[in-house]
């Protein structure tokens, strides 16, 4: 017991804590610096930020300023099979990545999961409206017509007729070409 309480005065003396110094004289250092569970939070979180960086079109990251290991250790990436050793080398790049300035690299991430939503949100829009158009008929039609005028009537009855018909005998020919018109029909609304 007289060992544990030794080292405890040795570590309290170490922090300048016990010592008969004044504990407003300890250095401010030892108390700022990260702790060890937080630099292995962030090391984690840089592994994280490795690993989608690794799944990036190299357009995109060419736009940017990445140093030359971070470029090697990229470029090494395709040629790695085995995922115990992908995962070393995520580990790698994220080594790398910590002397890097990371900013541009996440508000580019940031963009690319926004114009995903705004992708999948779209998706969703226009299986609504086709779901709609399919189940609820002209009521939908009506509604589909008013909120967006420019549309061709005739077409989007006759693709709709064809798709309830299609839809009833299981074939997906011509639900699928009325996604794609509603989808251009939508598409075309937003850009104006």
């Amino acid at each position: 017991m007289r060992g544990h309480s030794d080292d405890a005065d040795r570590s309290a003396a170490a922090l300048g804590r016990g010592s008969g110094r004044d504990p407003e004289q300890v250095p401010l250092e030892a108390d700022e610096r990260p702790s060890r569970t937080r630099i292995k939070r962030d090391h984690l979180a840089l592994q994280g930020l490795a690993e989608q960086l690794a799944g990036l079109p190299r357009a995109e990251l060419e736009a940017l300023s990445l140093g030359e290991g971070t470029w090697a250790a990229i470029d090494e990436t395709a040629r790695i099979k085995d995922q115990r050793a992908l995962r070393r080398h995520y580990k790698r790049i994220a080594n790398c990545l910590s002397r890097e300035d990371t900013e541009p690299l996440q508000a580019l991430l940031t963009q690319r999961e926004a114009q995903a939503q705004a992708a999948a949100a779209r998706q969703h829009r226009v299986e609504r409206w086709r779901g709609r158009l399919m189940t609820e008929g002209d009521v939908a039609l009506a509604e589909l017509i008013d909120a967006y005028p420019n549309v061709d009537r005739q077409q989007l009855r006759s693709l709709v007729r064809a798709a309830q018909k299609d839809a009833d005998r299981g074939r997906p020919d011509a639900p699928r070409r009325l996604f794609r018109y509603l989808r251009d029909v939508l598409d075309a609304a937003a850009r104006e």
